[in-house]
């Protein structure tokens, strides 16, 4: 089958990426699906920083790559073992769960060691890549989804179907922000009514935290960003204290918190803004990184602070999620008007704008652009 994708087949090229084009959308060849495996017609896939950062070699793939890995379509075919059928509405788990190692038996499948091997050599759970090969060598997935692209093959084990009526451009949405960041409050922090929150960073995964917040009923509720539009719209969501990123942050944050908050989320991805994070975490309190930074970078604190202050230090990767539990519980809430996540989708690209809306993001001017096909 041949099908419309967006290749990756160089990273850090220079910006602006209008000019210099790192996504090459070619019409590809798509292998059948194997066993365990789904043949999806893409609906509608986001551009997030995990993106960005395998474009400008934060984080480094195998190459050449299909990228995208939030992504919502509908099944065009099912293996018959795989429990889904022609015309499911599916979203995407950016990591694939066995269901049988130690941490999916744990019940932590974000976790899961094949899954985060296949990831990171770029093939699909059962070790295939059905992307054909290139002049370039052998085309890898992103993920497990490589969802830039008109028609994918994933494993059923990625995928996690959805209520029908969710519109699927904001469906797309649930299978990294929403899932990442309203997982980390509710499954790795536990916010429970009446606790105090803050959130640095104000992209797609922090304003989901605000949203969970929110929904968790969290206050008071501290956001920081430089950006006054992302300050204005977490406010319109329900945050109750905002502050300008910088020097002045910690101290903002502390003011409004009454000394420190309860829980602090990072989402910016930076060793230096978690370390704000950590200081703006009152005594006792528990600081919880979901952004990733450069694989170099490192963290420190005070070390006697831990003992003397009981502070806790979390990261939370993919929102500590089981798929298939939370996912339809969020989008639950969100037809119930407790989640509205289609206040964080800003624009709607076709794939050939795609390397304009990672300028975009990269400028942090968008919040979620998503790719409708």
């Amino acid at each position: 089958m041949r099908t419309r994708a967006a290749v990756l087949t160089r990273m850090g090229l220079p910006r602006p990426y209008a000019q210099s084009r790192p996504l090459d959308v070619q019409t590809m060849e798509l292998a059948p699906p194997g066993p365990g495996e789904l043949l999806v017609r893409v609906a509608a896939a986001g551009l997030c920083h995990s993106d960005l950062s395998v474009i400008d070699g934060t984080r480094p793939r195998p190459m050449p790559m299909v990228l995208g890995h939030e992504a919502a379509g509908v099944v065009e075919w099912a293996d018959p073992g795989s429990g889904f059928a022609q015309g499911d509405h599916v979203v995407f788990a950016f990591v694939p769960s066995c269901g049988a190692c130690l941490p999916c038996a744990e019940g932590r499948p974000a976790l899961c060691e094949p899954g985060a091997a296949s990831n990171t050599a770029g093939v699909l759970l059962g070790g295939a890549r059905r992307w054909c090969d290139s002049p370039a060598g052998p085309v890898n997935h992103h993920l497990g989804i490589s969802g830039f692209a008109e028609r994918i093959v994933v494993s059923a084990r990625s995928a996690v179907r959805i209520d029908p009526l969710l519109p699927l451009d904001v469906a797309a949405l649930f299978g990294c922000a929403v899932m990442t960041g309203v997982g980390a409050v509710v499954n790795t922090a536990r916010v429970s009514p009446g606790e105090s929150v803050a959130v640095f960073g104000l992209g797609g995964v922090g304003l989901a935290c605000v949203l969970g917040a929110v929904a968790s009923g969290a206050h008071p509720i501290a956001v920081v960003d430089p950006a006054s539009d992302k300050r204005a719209l977490a406010l319109e969501l329900g945050a109750t204290h905002a502050v300008e990123a910088g020097e002045g942050a910690v101290a903002g944050v502390r003011d409004a918190t009454a000394g420190g908050a309860a829980f602090v989320f990072e989402s910016v991805g930076s060793e230096v803004v978690l370390a704000q994070a950590y200081a703006a975490t009152r005594r006792g309190g528990t600081t919880v990184a979901t952004g990733l930074p450069h694989p170099t970078k490192l963290f420190s604190v005070p070390a006697v602070s831990l003992v003397a202050e009981e502070r806790t230090v979390r990261g939370s990767y993919m929102g500590s999620a089981v798929p298939r539990r939370d996912l339809p519980r969020f989008v639950a809430l969100h037809r119930a008007g407790r989640l509205p996540v289609e206040r964080l989708l800003t624009r709607r690209l076709s794939l050939d704008q795609v390397n304009e809306g990672f300028d975009l993001l990269a400028d942090g001017i968008a919040i979620r652009q998503v790719v409708v096909f």
